[in-house]
């Protein structure tokens, strides 16, 4: 007497109603997952995709250096090499930001000068024990006006 008698229920608002034929039913297509892209971030563009994570920390701390301070190429190495990365590396950072090196001796003997005096010929010794080539120092020292 109480069989349950599929017949007799009403559809509720989540079954289909199978008398409609199914293909009138339209499919959504749902697009892909696409993260959101953080636009504060600086857009590198860099066509080594065998650059290794070490690699890429130590090219990001050059570029952090050289934005708030003057370093020769070798300085530069140095520093990264303070910090913990490998020679290899600290000189693959240091190289792949491929930086102005004369303008970096040209800020660097502006620094040196903002901070005390210096004569043509000590400036420029100063710039090469900071591992500017000889012609670094000197276009730096040219730069300033010295």
């Amino acid at each position: 007497m109480g069989g349950n008698n599929s017949s007799n229920l009403r559809p509720n608002a989540n079954q289909s109603d199978t008398s409609q034929e199914e293909s009138s039913s339209t499919e959504v297509e749902v697009p892909e997952f696409v993260p959101p892209v953080d636009l504060t971030e600086e857009v590198v563009e860099d066509d080594s995709s065998s650059e290794t994570n070490s690699q890429y920390q130590a090219r990001s701390m050059a570029s952090d250096y050289l934005d708030t301070m003057a370093f020769s190429l070798t300085g530069l190495i140095e520093q990264l090499e303070y910090e913990g990365f490998s020679k290899a590396d600290a000189t693959y950072g240091a190289k792949a930001i491929d930086a102005d090196w004369n303008e970096q001796a040209a800020l660097a003997a502006e620094a040196y000068l903002d901070t005390m005096a210096f004569s043509r010929s000590g400036l420029i010794e100063q710039l090469i024990f900071e591992g500017f080539t000889p012609a670094q120092a000197k276009y730096g020292v040219d730069a300033v006006g010295l």
